[in-house]
């Protein structure tokens, strides 16, 4: 397996300027995508479920993968009986793959940052990971996905050491808290998200409670 192609190819997606461009990106990388993301040893769609299980008994839904990519997230919490998942992500290609998976009961094309279609509340939970990070999603995404979480449901995210701080995150967090919309749950140490690539890519995983 060609690292080295792996890492050529975060860097396409870390350096997209537009968000045309950062689909380009992944609709270029969408057929090696798991492949490759899998020899740098790429954990956090599967890690992010020992957070969903931790928060979200079974049988509770519809859960959102928000940012799904090529739905890696999808079976593994099919296998741990999650049954209600919807996907979206900004890639036709990387849906199309995610389709494949018999995971996701419906996915949708959306860009994270604008308004997404669902109503109000629609959602127990939604997770993310891999999303906000550099040159994708804002923070501001944030508003948006707590308007379609309901009420004692929760918001399970990752976050890149590199646009913690620039991105700020701690501000949307501040402001999220102040109008009384979310409280923190819980909060990761930093950890890395490449087991075998990459040591100095970090992120911590954020859970709040919506209020």
């Amino acid at each position: 397996m060609n690292v080295d192609k792996a890492n050529a190819a975060l860097d396409s997606v870390y350096t997209a300027d537009t968000p045309e461009t950062l689909a380009q990106a992944y609709a270029a990388w969408a057929a090696t995508y798991d492949s490759e993301t899998a020899a740098l040893g790429y954990l956090l769609p599967f890690l992010i479920t020992a957070w969903v299980a931790r928060h979200v008994p079974v049988g509770e839904g519809p859960l959102l993968d928000a940012g799904c990519g090529t739905g890696l997230s999808g079976p593994s919490l099919k296998a741990l009986g999650y049954g209600d998942v919807a996907g979206l992500d900004l890639s036709d290609d990387m849906l199309r793959i995610a389709g494949s998976r018999s995971a996701y009961g419906e996915l949708k094309k959306a860009m994270l940052g604008g308004p997404l279609p669902w109503p109000e509340g629609y959602f127990r939970a939604f997770f993310s990971t891999g999303v906000f990070t550099i040159s994708h999603a804002p923070a501001s995404a944030l508003h948006e996905l707590v308007r379609i979480t309901k009420k004692g449901g929760h918001a399970i995210f990752t976050v890149r050491d590199q646009v913690f701080e620039s991105g700020g995150f701690q501000a949307v967090f501040d402001e999220l808290a102040r109008a009384g919309k979310w409280r923190l749950a819980e909060e990761s140490p930093w950890f890395r998200c490449y087991a075998i690539g990459d040591p100095e890519a970090l992120v911590k995983t954020f859970v709040f409670e919506v209020l």
